[in-house]
């Protein structure tokens, strides 16, 4: 517990000084965000802000959870070294998304097939790699079997475990990334994510079998303890970045911090056996990925005509006037609801099953 609190205060420490000085470095360089020209015309005006604030939270979330192993003097996990590897490896592809659109001075970055090809790339080898490394109870950081509270049952072929984690991690950092589309709508509603997946996984490791045997104890998870102080770091990191990035925001996530920060929230999903329960923790971002498709698919069928304004769902809201901390505000007590759902969903199988 004590590696937790500190990993969650290191977090939001590091990221709350931390990013003044970011901000500082990331102007001089003139690493300033880009806006589309069909957007909002609200959004012009912070053209030239700065980017890339996703880096912060990578390096802060990093050295947050080593420093708090380091101070406990306890041993990194292997499911906390995947998915921290996990979490950078996404992160440096929204790193080369964005700095190709700063060289270029384009809102285009990486093509899609690019993008893609990179996101294939840091999936399929976590996807792999956590399928190895088993314990001495035989268990691996992920399962084959798909998940929603707990595993499911029926167990996959590698090769569709790996499609599967790829659509999970692709998925859920594109989701993110849409959503990225206000100040601090993304960084408010993804600490809210990570700080309940620190409780999930706090409460996994208080009933883990070899703790606390009884007929709803958790058997099948590896490392949830350590899983918990990564999670910590990440709240914390999170929480500390919302000083600087709550509108109107003084520095952006980026592609850097949007696609880095949904492939945790995979990562942390797939590793707790809750895969189809990120769904429900992170229904703001399943909503506004919704509203996407839905725009898209109605525009095709019905030959031009729009369900929305415009898309991403935030997006059309500000087109028929709500004020932009208006939508940030009512998106964040959205997320709540969502993330107070999947947690009463998580304890009441619990309970109903003791």
């Amino acid at each position: 517990m004590k590696a937790i609190l500190l990993a969650g205060g290191l977090g939001l420490i590091g990221t709350l000084l931390g990013t003044r000085w970011a901000i500082a470095i990331l102007t001089r360089r003139g690493y300033g965000q880009l806006i589309r020209d069909d957007g909002p015309t609200s959004h012009h005006t912070k053209r030239g802000t700065p980017t890339m604030g996703g880096l912060v939270i990578m390096v802060v979330v990093v050295v947050a959870y080593l420093l708090a192993k380091l101070i406990t003097e306890s041993r990194p996990s292997i499911s906390a070294v995947l998915l921290l590897g996990l979490f950078v490896g996404m992160g440096f592809v929204g790193f080369l998304d964005d700095y190709i659109k700063i060289a270029k001075q384009r809102n285009l970055g990486l093509r899609s097939k690019a993008k893609f090809a990179g996101q294939t790339i840091i999936a399929g080898a976590f996807g792999w790699l956590s399928l190895q490394f088993p314990d001495e109870r035989g268990n691996t950081p992920a399962t084959a079997a798909i998940s929603f509270i707990r595993v499911l049952g029926w167990k996959m072929p590698l090769v569709i475990v790996i499609v599967w984690v790829l659509i999970m991690v692709a998925g859920t950092s594109n989701a993110v990334n849409l959503t990225d589309g206000l100040d601090g709508l993304a960084t408010g509603s993804a600490m809210m994510v990570f700080g309940a997946y620190t409780l999930v996984e706090i409460w996994q490791n208080n009933q883990f079998c070899a703790n606390r045997p009884g007929p709803q104890c958790y058997n099948d998870i590896r490392d949830p303890l350590d899983l918990a102080v990564v999670a910590a770091a990440f709240t914390g990191a999170c929480f500390g970045f919302l000083w600087w990035n709550a509108p109107p925001a003084k520095v952006i996530l980026g592609d850097t911090g949007s696609l880095s920060l949904g492939g945790a929230m995979a990562g942390f999903a797939i590793m707790t056996r809750t895969e189809l329960l990120l769904v429900v923790l992170g229904g703001l971002f399943a909503i506004v990925t919704m509203s996407v498709i839905l725009q898209v698919g109605f525009f095709k069928l019905t030959k031009g005509k729009r369900l929305f304004r415009m898309a991403p769902l935030h997006h059309h809201f500000e087109l028929i006037g709500w004020d932009e901390v208006t939508i940030t505000i009512r998106f964040w007590l959205i997320c709540g609801i969502c993330v107070a759902l999947g947690l009463g969903i998580f304890y009441a199988e619990w309970v109903v099953g003791s």
